[in-house]
């Protein structure tokens, strides 16, 4: 006797879903059955011919693939009433690379996040791939508010997935095929407005809207391209960028983050959603020119668009540098230099060739830099490198000008000591000492105006703030590089300091404006939109002066070879003082205000929010343990002397859990470049369980 799908043998019917048939079948099951007979019996019944090695069950009511065959419907949970799906584990998915452009991947919804990355990036020829990460498309709404919990952004799934698109053919941009995108699995669980309240409507402008068609392509058609990017960016998708006004609005940008320990189907991502391929984060291992074009030129488009959007903030004269950068990579896109290639081949091979006979040699020479009374830097061999000098100095003072001294100054190991001049070295103690390891250092520089200065924030004892201020360009590219390498806990031994400071010179001789234009010239004749290259808070000027200016700041680019403009750019967007920092609002422990934290490559920064100022800083050496309580949803960060805890306002408690972890996995990264990625020491870093 049948009663409710139950028979007197202890079988039932068990509701599956075929997605690729559109059909529901019923299966007489029992408890004791594994998965894989389950999965077999289907593919018994269905008596179609195809290959349904791809294919798994899918449970929507629990979000979960059901992948272990051996495992039983009892031990499973799976009861008479349990719908299934049947459904193919690799599904399209439409991807915006950093260039702003799109593609169709092929991706694996059933393995967790950071897998799926790992094989777009290997099909896109992407290395190091743990950099990189997914994100949901946020709008404008996304930034005015607070969302923990970001399921579904409006941009990631269009209203109307049904009926034709036009197809581009990568070969003939200008003509369209159309074919019809398939209908959207029926029994798939998810609402039209996400749980955070954000409908998936269109916003204003074409900012709500999906990507053109004309846009779009198959990752195996895009992929041998991603070494070079247009010229001119797709309109809907530069639409789209977001431009953060304030450190709240920095803060809400991370909101989209996938969970790398879930698989895409389980954050309610379907097929044909829209993710953003991103660089995650700031701790670039190994760019190496001969091997990592595609990766290089992927960055540096991320870089500029940072720039343009003034997520990275920059001065105006900076600003101008990295246009005129740009505008000389764009001139080699259109018009290729035959000889580019080989001159950075070259580059490559005589790198090679120096790092060899510093190795045969027995490495670098030690030296030491010493600076006289009158500015000059003396080089001579020893044991113990060292900087010393007069600088001009301030200590700051809320509320009160800043007065500048001028001092002797000496830097030793990582320790700056300051004496009331070079003859009290010998006489006397110093004034005080500063170690710089574990500081911040912040540039204070205006090249116009003859400012070369910086700061110094150190959180020994509180926080105290340097002002430090330079005589010449050369002086000044001398002590930052030494102070930078001294808060890693390096010397001026360092094998890179000289090429830095010969770096950090080139970089502000090329910000010198003299005010008077360049004509272009024949070969840079390209139609320039200054909104593709300028910050629009920098915009002030009129059009023909801006570009003017961006042709003045080029003419220092014009025999630079199209890769090495690309580092170029990428090392002066990382000397920047805000790059690197991820924000995050946060309300701390025993506080009910909001706050900002941000998280860096190698430290923690507690931020006031209404001055943007550094209030205290947890370097990573320093930490013990960081875990999620999932229960309130707070993150606790233990070190030596303290306990640091916190709830996440801005996004998932889990999306600062895996920064933390993510930096820390990346410096446990050796030199050896056969490595290869340890994806469990990866999850066991990042995924808040262990």
């Amino acid at each position: 006797m049948l009663t409710h799908n139950l028979v007197n043998d202890g079988s039932w019917e068990l509701r599956i879903f075929v997605t690729d048939l559109k059909v529901e079948k019923r299966l007489r099951v029992k408890g004791d059955m594994h998965i894989g007979g389950v999965i077999l019996k289907l593919v018994e019944e269905l008596d179609v011919t195809a290959d349904w090695s791809d294919h798994a069950l899918w449970w929507p009511l629990r979000k979960s693939w059901l992948k272990r065959t051996r495992t039983t419907l009892d031990q499973a949970g799976i009861q008479a009433d349990t719908l299934l799906n049947f459904t193919p584990m690799h599904k399209i998915l439409r991807v915006q690379l950093p260039d702003l452009r799109y593609c169709d991947a092929r991706v694996d919804f059933s393995v967790n996040s950071f897998n799926a990355v790992v094989q777009l990036c290997s099909d896109l020829g992407i290395r190091n791939p743990e950099e990189l990460s997914l994100s949901r498309p946020l709008i404008i709404a996304h930034l005015k508010q607070n969302f923990s919990n970001l399921d579904l952004s409006p941009l990631q799934r269009q209203l109307d997935q049904i009926g034709p698109i036009a197809q581009a053919d990568p070969a003939h941009p200008n003509t369209n095929t159309l074919t019809r995108r398939p209908q959207p699995e029926p029994y798939v669980a998810f609402e039209s407005v996400s749980s955070n309240g954000v409908a998936p409507v269109q916003s204003s402008g074409s900012a709500g809207s999906q990507p053109n068609q004309n846009y779009l392509y198959p990752v195996e058609a895009i992929a041998p391209t991603l070494s070079s990017s247009p010229v001119t960016p797709n309109p809907e998708a530069k639409a789209t960028l977001l431009r953060p006004k304030s450190l709240n609005e920095k803060a809400r940008l991370n909101a989209g983050w996938v969970d790398s320990s879930l698989s895409l189907y389980e954050q309610d991502v379907r097929e044909y959603d829209l993710l953003l391929l991103r660089f995650k984060y700031y701790n670039f291992y190994d760019l190496n020119p001969k091997l990592d074009a595609v990766r290089i030129n992927q960055l540096f488009e991320q870089a500029k668009w940072s720039l343009i959007t003034e997520e990275v903030e920059c001065t105006e004269e900076e600003m101008f540098l990295f246009a005129g950068l740009q505008l000389q990579i764009n001139i080699l896109a259109v018009n290729p230099d035959p000889n580019d290639q080989y001159n950075e081949i070259n580059d490559d091979i005589d790198s090679a060739l120096d790092e060899l006979q510093s190795t045969l040699e027995g490495g670098t020479p030690v030296y030491n830099y010493a600076t006289s009374a009158n500015g000059t830097t003396n080089y001579g061999y020893t044991d113990i490198p060292e900087l010393a000098g007069y600088l001009r100095f301030a200590k700051h003072k809320l509320f009160t000008l800043k007065n500048f001294k001028r001092y002797y100054f000496v830097l030793k190991d990582t320790n700056l000591k300051v004496y009331k001049s070079a003859e009290d070295r010998n006489k006397s103690p110093p004034a005080f000492t500063v170690n710089l390891k574990g500081c911040d250092i912040t540039p204070d520089l205006n090249v116009t105006q003859n400012k070369y200065g910086f700061k110094i924030h150190s959180y020994d004892e509180g926080v105290s703030e340097y002002w430090l201020r330079c005589e010449s360009e050369r002086q000044y590219a001398e002590w930052i590089t030494a102070a930078r390498l001294a808060t890693k806990g390096r010397t001026m031994a360092d094998a890179s300091y000289r090429s830095e400071v010969q770096t950090t010179r080139d970089f502000l001789k090329k910000q010198q404006y003299t005010g008077s234009s360049v004509a272009p010239t024949s070969s840079s004749k390209i139609a320039i939109n200054p909104e593709d290259y300028i910050a629009l808070r920098f915009m002030k000027r009129g059009h023909q002066q801006v570009v003017n200016r961006i042709h003045d700041s080029h003419g220092n680019f014009r025999s630079m070879p199209s890769l090495q403009a690309k580092l170029s750019y990428i090392r002066a967007w990382q000397a920047l003082p805000k790059y690197g920092l991820s924000f995050f609002a946060v309300r701390f422990l025993h506080t009910k205000r909001e706050e900002i934290l941000g998280i860096a490559p190698n430290r923690l920064i507690r931020i006031d929010m209404s001055t943007g100022d550094a209030i205290r800083t947890w370097p990573f050496a320093r930490m013990k343990s960081w875990n999620v309580n999932w229960e309130v949803k707070k993150l606790c960060v233990e070190f030596d002397d303290e306990k640091l805890e916190f709830e996440c306002l801005s996004a998932n408690c889990k999306v600062p859990h895996e920064f933390i972890g993510g930096y820390i996995f990346l410096s446990m990264r050796s030199k050896e470049h056969n490595q290869s990625l340890n994806e469990n020491l990866f999850h066991k870093l990042t995924s808040g369980w262990i």
